[in-house]
C-alpha cells in the first residue's frame, strides 16, 4: 500500500495533509554510533505527521529529528525553520513517515532588506 492511500485509509485519518516541498534535514536519533544528517525533501504534511524523501530506508519505531526550511518568514524578514522530533511509522526505500512527537519554531537569521540583485547594482 502506497502513502497516498484509497477508501478506508483515507478515511482514517484524522487530519488534512498539505502538499509541502522544502528541503529538509534528518537525522535518526538513538541508533548505533553518532546521528549522521542526511538530507531530503518534504512531500506533504500535517498537524500529526511528516511524509519526507531520505537516502536510505529509516527503520519504523527509529526516532527522528527532522528540520524543515519553513516557506513564510516572520514579520516578512525573519527565516524560520521547523524543527520537530517524532517516531517513523512507515518507510519505504527513499521515503518515510514520522508522527511528529513535538516540534517548534526556530530562527535562520535575517533577511537582508535588499535582495542580492538590487545590492549588486547598488
Amino acid at each position: 500500500m502506497g502513502f497516498t492511500g484509497t477508501g478506508n485509509a483515507q478515511e482514517r485519518r484524522q487530519t488534512s495533509r498539505f502538499p509541502l516541498r522544502e528541503d529538509v534535514a534528518y537525522r535518526v536519533l538513538h541508533s548505533t554510533g553518532e546521528p549522521v544528517s542526511r538530507s531530503g525533501t518534504t512531500l506533504n504534511m500535517s498537524s500529526e505527521g511528516i511524509l519526507f524523501t531520505t537516502e536510505e530506508m529509516i527503520p519504523v519505531g527509529r526516532t527522528v529529528e527532522l528540520s524543515i526550511n519553513w516557506p513564510v518568514r516572520l514579520d516578512g524578514t525573519c527565516a524560520l525553520k521547523f524543527v520537530a522530533i517524532g517516531r517513523v511509522v512507515r518507510s519505504e526505500e527513499k521515503r518515510a513517515v514520522v508522527r511528529i512527537e513535538r516540534y517548534q519554531f526556530k530562527t535562520r537569521g535575517v533577511a537582508s532588506p535588499l535582495s542580492p540583485a538590487v545590492a549588486k547594482a547598488s
